[in-house]
């Protein structure tokens, strides 16, 4: 599987496709704004979905590692957004909210190139992160501004 990998890698690359390294992540190259944080929020009650299950208390035993992984990427992008919308500003919250869910979009297709297997949908994921990576550069310069 490695050597699969390594060679659709070089091959995606040669056809002009630049594959990010699987170890890049949002969360690791971008960093959430503080100014879409929100203080005093209880984030105790953020991981709680419309169902009402708990999302960190899912049986995490009998998924795969892709599944895994795209959990943990929805888990830190669904924290965001709440406390991005929190804010009392509708624009201020807005972009914070897209923000968050721009990191989301950029986790996903992270998880894809990872432990994707066909070249299309990963150049799909690759097209996805430098336009939400764009996007987020420009809100957070926004954010920046704007945001009191």
């Amino acid at each position: 599987m490695k050597t699969f990998t390594k060679l659709a890698s070089c091959t995606a690359v040669a056809a002009g496709f630049a594959i990010l390294p699987l170890a890049v992540s949002a969360q690791s190259t971008m960093a959430y704004p503080e100014k879409c944080k929100s203080e005093g929020m209880d984030m105790s009650k953020a991981d709680m979905p419309s169902g009402g299950m708990p999302m960190g208390d899912m049986p995490m035993g009998d998924m795969t590692d892709y599944q895994k992984a795209s959990m943990d990427g929805m888990k830190g992008m669904h924290m965001n957004m709440m406390q991005g919308m929190m804010k009392k500003d509708a624009d201020v919250s807005f972009v914070c909210g897209m923000i968050a869910h721009h990191m989301g979009a950029i986790s996903m297709s992270e998880v894809e190139l990872k432990y994707g297997d066909n070249e299309e949908a990963k150049q799909m994921a690759q097209k996805v992160i430098e336009a939400q990576k764009k996007e987020i550069e420009e809100m957070s310069t926004w954010v920046d501004k704007e945001a009191k």
